[in-house]
């Protein structure tokens, strides 16, 4: 292991103040960065494709207009190294879609995530990993290793946005995109002690071919501090600074609906995630927030309607036949499920989504924000979940493992995973605030708030250092 590899690089934004600053340059920090992948992706199994050659000319093109006379009006993540979950089309670069299946496939176009990192100047150091087709709360895909947690490399980095997570704990990028349809950053956010948002519905145009008809999947960001994740949040959703803003600006007095019931499985939470929970509530009474017990949204009914539209969803991925075979057991039932579904069965099953999505909001109206813990578990060793010889079990170990996250897919509304608790032995534990749709602001602006105050009473809210991330 090179002895100058070091601590890692700084944040998003303090990268881009340094850049302005002549403190440091785009072509200084990705060659760094790759070495560090280069040094501990094995490891930590962040990245399925590294574009070294790719993110070195940028990295080139980008000093050069720093230099510019023009600088002053790049945009202000302009130079910021990150990487795309590969999940997102990618032209000339292989897009896996975390499946065997994909192994091979080039897209000739990119997908609007990499059009717009692209339009913002940031350098993106390759695809990070997911699991097949985006589907399980946990990366471990055919086609690259296991991302792992950086705080316990025998535990998992979560899914579908793990290796991004993995990516970002490590120190390998500053900041990341990743995508979500059922908690699929926020899952990896917690498991990984990172800020992880998944957006309102709608907040995030795609282009025709992403619309995703169930409604559940959106964009999200995964970052170590509250502001890399509400900066980066501005590029995807093209926002200007209003994310990043509103990051500056207090809260206010606010309502704070809770509970910790599980929603999607009947396993209780861990003790270590109850008292991590109960300790957030309690941060949030000390800024002067009212917190309030109120029972979960929905219960088994709309759980079903949920999978129901999973299951289609799976099933409408279009994989050639010839290749069907080399889908993961989990995968293939999933698909056998949906295709199973009679259009009014899966008719039924969205307007059941739609109203438990209504009932969620007027339950919570008189409220500004929901907390709940972000999982019910520890981060989950590596193959725990996983189940190839039983994908029943496989599936409903999943939802034992991720009881809360789901809801707000199901409501279209945003919800942020805060690393504000540490298990016993050290691992980070997540918890969720969650919005209105369209409150992405204040949620930033509570988030920023306890993170301030974790800070202040030497809460470590960015992870402890480790042996493996500092060497």
């Amino acid at each position: 292991m090179p002895a100058q590899l070091g601590t890692p690089p700084a944040s998003a934004l303090a990268l881009a103040a340094a850049y302005r600053s002549d403190q440091t340059d785009p072509v200084a920090v990705v060659d760094r960065l790759l070495e560090r992948i280069g040094a501990l992706d094995a490891e930590v199994g962040a990245f399925v494709t590294v574009t070294a050659d790719e993110a070195r000319a940028a990295a080139l093109s980008a000093r050069d207009a720093l230099r510019g006379s023009g600088a002053d009006a790049l945009p202000p993540m302009f130079g910021v190294p990150t990487a795309l979950k590969d999940l997102t089309p990618t032209a000339g670069v292989r897009t896996t879609y975390g499946s065997a299946a994909f192994a091979d496939l080039v897209p000739e176009t990119d997908g609007s995530i990499a059009v717009r990192v692209a339009s913002a100047g940031m350098i993106s150091l390759g695809k990070t990993s997911t699991p097949e087709l985006g589907l399980p709360c946990y990366t471990e895909p055919d086609v690259a290793p296991p991302s792992r947690t950086p705080y316990d490399l025998s535990r998992g980095a979560g899914g579908s946005s793990g290796g991004a997570a993995a990516a970002v704990a490590a120190g390998l990028v500053p900041v990341a995109v990743g995508s979500d349809g059922g908690g699929s950053v926020r899952i990896p956010a917690s498991s990984c002690g990172l800020v992880g948002i998944k957006v309102s519905r709608g907040l995030v145009a795609g282009t025709p071919e992403e619309i995703d008809v169930s409604g559940l999947s959106v964009p999200g960001t995964l970052a170590l501090t509250v502001g890399d994740a509400a900066a980066m949040l501005d590029v995807v959703a093209l926002t200007g600074s209003r994310m990043l803003d509103a990051c500056g600006r207090a809260p206010g007095r606010l309502r704070v609906a809770r509970f910790c019931d599980p929603v999607i499985s009947e396993l209780p939470p861990d003790p270590e995630v109850v008292a991590a929970y109960e300790e957030t509530s309690r941060l949030l009474e000390r800024l002067g927030h009212d917190v309030v017990d109120v029972d979960p949204p929905f219960g088994p009914d709309t759980v079903s309607a949920f999978e129901t539209a999973w299951f289609v969803g799976a099933a409408s991925v279009d994989v050639p036949p010839e290749r069907e075979e080399l889908l993961r057991p989990l995968t293939r039932w999933e698909r056998d499920r949906g295709r199973a579904a009679t259009g009014v069965e899966y008719a039924a099953a969205l307007l059941a989504m739609r109203q438990a999505e209504q009932r969620t909001l007027e339950a919570y109206a008189g409220y500004d924000v929901v907390l709940t813990p972000t999982l019910g578990q520890l981060p989950a060793l590596v193959g725990s979940l996983r189940d190839d010889a039983d994908p029943v079990a496989d599936f409903e170990a999943q939802k034992g493992f991720t009881p809360y996250t789901s809801v707000w897919n199901i409501a279209g509304a945003p919800a942020l995973s805060l690393p504000t608790g540490w298990s016993r032995a050290g691992l980070p534990i997540g918890t969720m605030i969650a919005g209105k749709p369209g409150a992405e602001p204040l949620l930033l602006s509570l988030a920023a708030q306890v993170e301030h105050e974790c800070s202040s009473r030497g809460n470590p809210w960015r992870r402890p250092r480790t042996v493996m991330t500092d060497r």
